[in-house]
This record gives structure tokens, C-alpha cells and sequence, in this order.
């Protein structure tokens, strides 16, 4: 039996496709989100990946911001509960979830069954998420995927007390103006983002073990100043960017169950 969850956020479109609820075949990440041709290259990139189609998929769930938009989707879901069951599924110790996305920032608690027992999300400015990280990386003129090498050399992290993106990229090029080193600042940066991130895990209540997953799980310098801050370890999950469509892939599998339970 095969499921497929598509997770369609603001900056990126994921699409896992699974076998018998347990076996993961695909996980395809495509860097653009809602209402870009992202969705339909995931998916097409999936099933091209493992000679499936359509029709050999049970049933769909699609989750994120643009999961109404998704017509091949026997259901929707909303992106905490799939958040939780993927990371559930790949770390059964998970108690407190850390995701940041393009756009948003979540904390998740779970409780002893791998369910959302509370969360809390920033999704009203993006000061703390990945889009903060890209204007930071455009203004210091360094790529991304450089940020933690240039965080690991850091000896005093700047301070980037500003809670808006505007107001923090001025106070960067202020930093730039008096000399502050690029990696002193880059590390100033992740540990403003990991400020923002830890506030709502403390408000949903911060237990071991603490998954990190979303696409800035991917940035190590983001990870290592949320474990300071934290001060306890932090387990970014496989894959990261996938979790919430490996949960709607499980969601999925649940529904088609019962289909074939109630045919039966």
C-alpha cells in the first residue's frame, strides 16, 4: 500500500511517498512553495523516482500553507499535527519539537504518545525564520549555505537585538560600518534567531528530547546557538525538511486503513 504527503510551505514543496506506513521511498524537497510550480515538481519528481503514478497511491493528505490548493488530496491537515507525527516517527523520543521554516517559527510539546499536548507559532513576522537568515546573508554578501562555517569562527557574537527584519538589517550594516567582523555578526544573527525560537519553547514547555527539523535545521550555527540556549542538546531530525510531509504520509496510511477495514 503507498501514501504520499505533500507539505506545501512558503519557501519550499515536499512530497514523501511511503510504503505500508513504514517504509519511506521518496522525499523530495523542491525549493520554491504555494502558488509556484514547486507542488507539481515534487510531486512529479517522486513518482518519476520510483516508477509510480497516481493511481497507485491509497489515499493523499496535503499539509502547509497551501494544502487547499493541492487537488489531488483525499484530505488536509495542519502542518503542527504533521509535524509531530513525522518527527514521532523518526525520533520516538521526541518530547519538544523546534521548527523553523521560510516564513514561520513552531515549538511543539508532545506528550507520551508522540501527540501535540501544546504549541505555539510566529508566523506574524519573519524575524526568526529562514527569511530573516536570507536578507541577513544578501546584506553581509555571503551565501547561505556558508553561514555556519563563518559562525564556527566567531569569537563574540555581535548583538542583533532588533525584533523586526527591517530594523535588524539596519542595525547590521551599522555593525559592518564600525568594523564588526562578518562572522562575529553571523553568529549575533543565529543567536537572534535562536532567541526567538527558544521563547516559544519555553512557553510550550521544553522537555528531552528536543528534535530540530524545517529548513533552517539545516544551518548548524542556528542548531548550536538553540543548544546553548537551550543548554541541552538538540537532535536535528533526518531529512529535516520533510517532516511534515512524512507525517501527512502516516495521516494518510491511517485513512487508507480504515478504507480497507471498512470494505472489509
Amino acid at each position: 500500500m503507498y501514501t504520499m504527503g505533500i507539505d506545501v510551505g512558503s519557501a519550499s514543496s515536499k512530497v514523501v511517498i511511503l510504503k505500508d506506513g513504514k517504509d519511506i521511498v521518496a522525499g523530495e524537497v523542491i525549493q520554491v512553495g504555494t502558488g509556484s510550480s514547486g507542488p507539481k515538481r515534487a510531486l512529479e519528481q517522486a513518482l518519476s523516482k520510483t516508477g509510480l503514478n497516481m493511481e497507485d497511491m491509497t489515499t493523499v493528505v496535503a499539509t502547509g500553507y497551501g494544502r487547499f490548493a493541492i487537488e489531488d488530496a483525499d484530505k488536509q491537515m495542519s502542518e503542527i499535527s504533521c509535524h509531530a507525527k513525522g518527527i514521532a516517527f523518526l525520533v520516538p523520543t521526541a518530547k519538544t519539537i523546534i521548527d523553523i521554516g521560510g516564513q514561520d517559527a513552531k515549538a511543539i510539546k508532545l506528550d507520551n504518545d508522540g501527540g501535540v499536548k501544546q504549541f505555539f507559532m510566529n508566523d506574524k513576522c519573519a524575524a526568526g525564520t529562514g527569511r530573516f537568515l536570507d536578507v541577513m546573508a544578501r546584506v553581509l554578501e555571503v551565501e547561505l549555505s556558508e553561514m555556519a562555517e563563518y559562525d564556527s569562527r566567531a569569537t563574540e557574537p555581535a548583538t542583533v537585538s532588533s525584533t523586526c527584519t527591517v530594523f535588524a538589517e539596519s542595525e547590521v550594516i551599522s555593525q559592518l560600518s564600525k568594523g564588526v567582523s562578518i562572522e562575529n555578526i553571523v553568529a549575533g544573527v543565529h543567536q537572534s534567531v535562536a532567541s526567538k525560537a527558544c521563547g516559544l519553547a519555553y512557553r510550550a514547555g521544553v522537555e528531552d528530547d528536543v528534535v530540530m527539523c524545517g529548513g533552517v535545521a539545516q544551518n548548524a550555527g542556528v542548531v548550536r546557538a538553540i543548544s546553548r540556549e537551550l543548554k541541552r542538546p538538540v537532535i536535528v531530525a533526518p531529512n529535516p525538511q520533510i517532516t511534515g510531509a512524512l507525517g501527512a504520509a502516516l495521516f494518510a496510511y491511517i485513512e487508507a486503513s480504515k478504507k480497507v477495514v471498512n470494505e472489509a
